[in-house]
This record gives C-alpha cells, structure tokens and sequence, in this order.
C-alpha cells in the first residue's frame, strides 16, 4: 500500500503555481525548491546572500517538521546559486553550519537565474521518515 503526505507553507502562489513544498511516499519526501520568504510569502532579503540563505534554510527546516522530521533527516540536497564564484564559500559555510555533524549528499549548481530577479539561492532536498 502506498502511502502519501504533503506540505505547504500556507502562502497564496502555491495553489497559483500548483506546487507542493513537500511531498512524501512511503518515506521518502521529496521538498521543492526552497527560496527566501516570510510565511506571507513576502520576498526576504533582497541583496543580501547571507539573510537570503538563512531564511530558505528556515523554510526547509519548516517543510521538514511538517513531517516530523528535522536536518538529519536529509538525505540529498542540491543549493542552486545565480553568483557561484563571489557565494560559493560562503554558501559551504551556511551548509556545514545547518547540517552540522550530518552528511547528506550534496550539489550545488551556478545557475544563469532562478524564479524571481533578485533571488541569489534557492535549495531543494531529498529527506526521509524513518
């Protein structure tokens, strides 16, 4: 029997864009992109890499309470960057400092843009429930 659960934040784009922020079967869950917005779904941290990258850490830390899970949890995670070379470090430090003695598997890709103009990272992850 297989068995599914979902997730979302609650904001108004995404019943619009018709996402999930988190998808689980049998286990496994699979967590959207996330990016840097309050839970109004307002834009956070507009130029500010570091802000950005703690706020869509948070609403990752967010989906996976939402199914009783947390950091250790994550199996796979993939950080997209529109300025690889200036917040690459950067970006490694914010990693291991949220992951902290867990090893997840890990990419991260520079990318020409993502969704919104001003958005700098964007993360997405692969976790699991047992």
């Amino acid at each position: 029997m297989t068995t599914t659960k979902i997730y979302n934040h609650g904001v108004a784009w995404e019943e619009a864009f018709g996402v999930t922020q988190g998808y689980s079967v049998n286990g496994t869950i699979y967590i959207s992109g996330q990016f840097s917005h309050d839970m109004e779904g307002t834009f956070v941290g507009e130029g500010d890499f570091e802000a950005q990258a703690r706020q869509t850490l948070e609403n990752l830390d967010r989906v996976l309470a939402g199914f009783g899970v947390t950091r250790s949890n994550i199996a796979e995670m993939e950080i997209f960057l529109t300025n690889p070379q200036q917040h690459f470090e950067p970006a490694v430090v914010l990693f291991k400092e949220y992951v902290g003695d867990h090893r997840p598997a890990g990419t991260l890709i520079g990318v020409s843009g993502l969704a919104f103009p001003h958005q700098l990272i964007e993360i997405r992850a692969v976790a699991h429930t047992n």
